[in-house]
């Protein structure tokens, strides 16, 4: 069973820390965030689909202007095949990120070894995962263990989205990545939201990030902030 994708962007300045690189978008998703923008890739992909071969071929056709790769989604990681694609991408001299929410471990062990850098979802306290529709999140503590004591570099991240993360929230995700080398909070952009009652709210104001990522500094060594 090879990947296939919802999408390729050539070009990103931002996605990829330090780097230029093009982003792949997997499709298919276990959770069903409110506030999710890439639901289209979520619910219900509609081809045209990009193989694998494609793909690489688009992405070496270009190796010479960016040689970085992230792998985005939907949910990279529900691919059993992605541990042998990200492997391809190294052996093609790729520096590769992976983007994933973690609720697939051994997925997420199977590539580390071929990974650059990793970005992992910790999109709230833990008794609201269930807003987002996870049933357990056992599998997701298990992936903030293996990415803190893996030797690839990573970040966890948290998308600031009213309702969904509010201060007291804060506290309770220090603790689950307590001791991590890197939290990054990411301004929330309302607009064409899988809920729509999403698409209207009012993000929070820089002054309210900044209190939160104050609160987080007691728990991690670094807070970044994309806002």
């Amino acid at each position: 069973m090879h990947m296939k994708f919802g999408g390729l962007q050539k070009t990103s300045l931002i996605d990829f820390p330090g780097r230029v690189c093009s982003i792949l978008f997997t499709v298919g998703c276990n959770l069903r965030c409110p506030f999710c923008h890439n639901w289209r890739l979520v619910l219900n992909p509609k081809p045209p689909f990009l193989s694998e071969e494609d793909a690489l071929k688009i992405l070496l056709s270009r190796k010479k202007y960016v040689d970085a790769v992230e792998i985005t989604g939907g949910e990279p990681t529900m691919n059993r095949d992605l541990p042998r694609f990200v492997k391809g991408l190294k052996e093609h001299g790729f520096q590769v990120k992976l983007d994933t929410n973690g609720f697939y471990p051994e997925v997420l062990k199977e590539c580390l070894p071929y990974l650059d850098y990793v970005a992992m979802d910790v999109k709230t306290s833990l008794e609201k995962y269930r807003l987002l529709g996870a049933k357990s999140i056992d599998r997701m503590l298990e992936s903030i263990e293996i990415i803190k004591e893996g030797d690839v570099d990573y970040e966890f991240r948290n998308t600031v989205v009213p309702k969904i993360v509010e201060e007291d929230d804060i506290p309770k995700i220090g603790r689950l990545v307590k001791g991590a080398k890197r939290f990054v909070f990411q301004q929330f952009r309302p607009g064409d939201t899988l809920d729509k009652g999403f698409s209207e709210i009012e993000p929070y104001p820089e002054s309210v990030i900044l209190r939160f990522s104050r609160i987080m500094k007691k728990y991690v060594s670094e807070v970044v902030l994309r806002i």
